[in-house]
């Protein structure tokens, strides 16, 4: 497991970048992807500030990406790629909609679409081609953003993300089965 967060954290951070507090994102002040309010739900801390966001420690962004986004979804327990487009994903759309775009990906429909990754989930993703998988969320995905009131602001860069967490995730799975 922690070679696969390892990895897929990398790819999140790297998007991410440092701190940033752009007056037209509603996440508001954000480091390494952080934003602020979800630091301070984290920490059950209402007074952190904007200094205390953009002087985040590293064990606790790692700490908060791991709790926050890639527990809920299993990433651990997903296959490799399949991890990445779900966490990744997750960091920007929230955990509960990256799975249920995975749960859909894989042919869940009406009330099986729940959010929540679990047993059923976790079997169907690993009696699924990971490839076919990474395809269908990675369309998904970008579907997603698409119909965003955001996109003409961030949709490059959104549709850029989409791709080379795709890409990556590609990868992951020849460097699994290699």
């Amino acid at each position: 497991m922690a070679d696969a967060f390892d990895t897929c954290l990398a790819f999140t951070l790297e998007q991410e970048g440092g701190f940033s507090d752009d007056p037209h994102d509603p996440g508001g002040a954000t480091c390494h992807g952080i934003t602020l309010a979800t630091y301070r739900d984290w920490a059950d801390n209402p007074a952190l500030g904007v200094t205390d966001i953009r002087d985040i420690a590293q064990a606790t962004v790692r700490e908060i990406y791991e709790s926050r986004y890639w527990l809920p979804v299993s990433a651990g327990s997903l296959p490799p790629g399949v991890n990445l487009m779900v966490f990744d994903h997750g960091v920007n759309a929230g955990p509960g909609r990256s799975a249920r775009l995975l749960q859909e990906a894989l042919g869940f429909s009406g009330a099986a679409v729940d959010g929540a990754v679990g047993p059923k989930t976790l079997a169907a993703a690993a009696a699924a081609d990971a490839a076919t998988i990474i395809t269908r969320l990675a369309a998904s995905q970008t579907a997603y953003y698409r119909s965003l009131d955001d996109f003409d602001r961030y949709g490059r860069g959104w549709l850029n993300r989409v791709e080379a967490r795709r890409a990556l995730a590609m990868q992951m799975i020849q460097s699994a089965t290699a």
